[in-house]
């Protein structure tokens, strides 16, 4: 006889990234999602989605965001991505309006910040002075969460270690977001909607550090609001 906890469906995940090159972030996301025991389904610029069946998506890290999506005043000759920059901002539009639970991963917090409202650090490297510029999916950089955020209750740390790939940040939060984690040079790292059901942002890669707990927690709590969201859709 099947249990009732054994009968609940997995919550369907989407994972947002760039139609080409190798996956290796597909991968790790993959992996770590079903390690929670959610269903991850793969969204690439040029794919079909359903957005009404999805349950919380994740919009994955990449190539830098378009600078005149939050500058209109800068010119661009050649935007890094523009397919997919259009293909994720759709994404993002629609877990807002829809209140669909989203981790927004490296890249992808920066694109919630700018579709909410907010304008992006162009280039941090010059903006360190305690920290180092390495690039590294290792945990190298301290990250100091702001106590009583959702984010540090989710980590269950006010202090951790991270990694970084990244070289734009967010500068301004958009609107309804705060900025609720820093590395040791004041460079935002995390932010989050406390209005939403999930609805979180970190300039990390945590997809590579799912192997720590306090990491793992960021996608068990992803996969918790998006069963609840399934779960009220059914009802």
């Amino acid at each position: 006889m099947t249990s009732p906890a054994a009968a609940t469906p997995a919550p369907l995940i989407g994972v947002t990234g760039p139609a080409g090159g190798i996956p290796f972030a597909w991968w790790a996301t993959r992996a770590a999602l079903r390690a929670v025991g959610a269903r991850p389904m793969r969204l690439r610029p040029g794919d079909p989605w359903r957005p009404h069946g999805l349950d919380g998506v994740i919009i994955g890290g990449g190539a830098d965001i378009a600078v005149t999506l939050y500058d209109p005043l800068e010119v661009e000759v050649v935007p890094p991505d523009p397919e997919r920059d259009a293909y994720e901002i759709e994404v993002i539009e629609h877990a807002i309006e829809e209140n669909v639970p989203l981790l927004g991963i490296c890249r992808g917090a920066q694109l919630l910040n700018v579709v909410m409202g907010g304008n992006l650090l162009r280039d941090v490297r010059g903006m360190r002075r305690p920290s180092h510029n390495r690039s590294t999916v290792l945990p190298t950089r301290s990250v100091d969460l702001a106590r009583g955020s959702r984010l540090a209750d989710v980590i269950a740390l006010e202090r951790c270690k991270v990694n970084s790939l990244h070289r734009q940040a967010v500068d301004r939060p958009g609107h309804g977001l705060a900025v609720v984690a820093y590395d040791l040079d004041g460079i935002p790292q995390g932010i989050e909607d406390v209005s939403a059901r999930f609805r979180i942002g970190v300039q990390w890669h945590p997809e590579y550090l799912a192997w720590q707990r306090p990491q793992r927690r960021l996608f068990t709590a992803l996969a918790k609001a998006a069963l609840a969201k399934e779960s009220e859709a059914a009802n």
